[in-house]
């Protein structure tokens, strides 16, 4: 595409010599945080339904996907045409149902058949474990909801959603008894098993339990800002409020939600 190849001139310009010192200096791992962020930064801008704001985030993830190609290319180690036509190879690989003879009518049979078909793929035959493909690095939220729907593909799964309740209620009386012995270790053990189980509450739910924490945080947001312009119109600190107080501001922005 002219457009793509316009971009890669652009920076084959910015990492040339008299061009940009920044942009020249930069290897895979001066700028491994950046995709993570701006893959934030779209998730915020689908979220909010900003289409102006997602192509210009969209933008941002691909220079980051070109800005390492091109230190790839640089290196030896391979180019942008590699990544584009790897992809496609792996988009015919994992859909035989379309370019092949593999039956697959349901949306359920795709994902088995996807997740059979890159247990095969370069690099991943030689995993011991199911759960070896799922990145450490993950946000614990993201990583926890990816292992159970890992184990859940091969039948490691509750029944129901009631069992999932069950197993949350269990940890609360753990996290109680801990809280009562006061052993910090243990403490933050159950509260882990405990989110860990909140999570798998949210799968059973078809829940995104990353989406639901945010829009609570936005929530939470939303309720004390209303607190703090309360303490400003009164022109008194926030510490000066009571807990009584600030409940009330709290509770009639709730209602009007």
């Amino acid at each position: 595409m002219e457009e793509l190849n316009r971009l890669v001139q652009i920076f084959e310009t910015l990492r040339a010599p008299g061009g940009c010192p920044w942009d020249a200096q930069q290897d895979h791992k001066s700028i491994a945080r950046s995709i993570i962020e701006e893959a934030y930064e779209l998730f915020d801008a689908i979220q909010a339904g900003d289409a102006d704001h997602m192509q210009e985030e969209l933008g941002d993830v691909l220079l980051q996907v070109v800005f390492h190609s091109l230190i790839a290319r640089d290196l030896g180690e391979f180019t942008l045409a590699d990544v584009i036509n790897g992809l496609a190879e792996k988009l015919i690989f994992r859909h035989p149902h379309v370019f092949g003879d593999v039956q697959a009518s349901t949306a359920g049979e795709v994902i088995r058949n996807w997740e059979m078909l890159k247990g095969r793929e370069k690099g991943k035959t030689g995993r011991e474990s199911l759960l070896d493909g799922i990145p450490r690095s993950l946000p614990s939220l993201m990583a926890a909801r990816k292992i159970q729907a890992a184990v859940s593909r091969v039948g490691f799964d509750w029944n129901d959603v009631h069992g999932v309740l069950e197993k949350i209620r269990e940890e609360i009386g753990e996290l109680a008894e801990a809280l009562e012995s006061g052993g910090e270790e243990a403490v933050e053990t159950e509260i882990g098993d405990m989110l860990f189980s909140m999570v798998n509450l949210a799968r059973w739910c078809g829940v995104d339990p990353e989406a639901a924490l945010r829009r609570s945080n936005g929530k939470f947001r939303k309720r004390f800002a209303a607190i703090e312009k309360e303490a400003q119109r009164r022109g008194i600190k926030l510490e000066d409020m009571t807990v009584e107080e600030m409940d009330r501001v709290w509770e009639a922005v709730k209602t009007g939600e």
